[in-house]
């Protein structure tokens, strides 16, 4: 008798024990990236009002052309991986997420093309990119223009993040409708030292593209004692695409007759 009772007991514990570890594994997230990341208010307001951080991050490629005298130029972006290419006439940027490569005919790219692969996307999908990891906000004082004044979100990157993690930008935003209206942001590739000289663009003229607001045209302004002053040029954006369908990786491997730059 006293035996059964030890067996019956063994069993209660045994099957204690599995019921608690199976609970105890049905309570962790499948993947971890179903743990959802959160933000400070005023960026989550800005991302809410261009489409919400959650529709953008459903998008697995965005696609768009600059317009130039000299013919457009198209770039797709694979937006997890942030593989890309860059498309000419005359020459083609690619990425295909360890290195930059160049194809181009006698000599038509005259810039550097490790810097230049994803300078257009970062300004252009602003601001999403702004979410990425890595990043830490800052209140910062208002820009007042023509009368009117911006709220200001500064971003900075961790240590080790990016090609350019000295970069430095500041995000100023309609405190009405929360949308984005000018970015400050510092170079710092070349130099590889912080700088506290900071350029500006404008962005105007949104668009919606698959439920998410992004901007028709990029203006450049001159700058004097970090604040914009006059109108420089303008860039406008057309064929905009955003896709929930991930891009072959294949479309970002390096082109034949093209070279790796360093």
């Amino acid at each position: 008798m006293k035996n059964l009772f030890l067996v019956l007991l063994i069993i209660s514990l045994v099957s204690c024990k599995q019921t608690s570890e199976t609970k105890k594994e049905n309570t962790q997230p499948e993947d971890a990236s179903a743990i959802l990341k959160t933000y400070p208010e005023n960026i989550s307001k800005i991302f809410k009002a261009h489409g919400g951080i959650d529709l953008w991050n459903t998008m697995e490629s965005l696609v768009f052309e600059i317009e130039h005298p000299e013919g457009n130029e198209e770039t797709t972006t694979a937006l997890k991986s942030r593989k890309s290419l860059i498309e000419t006439d005359k020459f083609k940027i690619g990425f295909d997420g360890e290195k930059v490569w160049l194809k181009q005919d006698t000599l038509a790219y005259k810039g550097n093309a490790k810097f230049y692969y994803n300078l257009m996307f970062y300004f252009y999908a602003m601001p999403f990119v702004l979410a990425d990891d890595g990043i830490v906000y800052e209140d910062v004082e208002p820009l007042i223009f023509e009368d009117k004044t911006y709220p200001g979100i500064k971003i900075s990157y961790n240590a080790g993040v990016g090609e350019s993690p000295e970069d430095e930008y500041v995000l100023y935003y309609d405190f009405e409708t929360n949308k984005m209206v000018w970015l400050g942001y510092t170079v710092t590739f070349f130099s590889k030292e912080k700088s506290k000289e900071f350029h500006f663009i404008k962005y105007s003229n949104w668009q919606t593209v698959e439920g998410v607001l992004l901007p028709e045209t990029l203006t450049w302004y001159n700058y004097e004692n970090n604040k914009p002053t006059t109108k420089r040029n303008d860039l406008k954006f057309v064929g905009v695409k955003l896709s929930k369908e991930k891009p072959s990786d294949a479309l970002f491997e390096m082109a034949d007759g093209a070279k790796i730059v360093e």
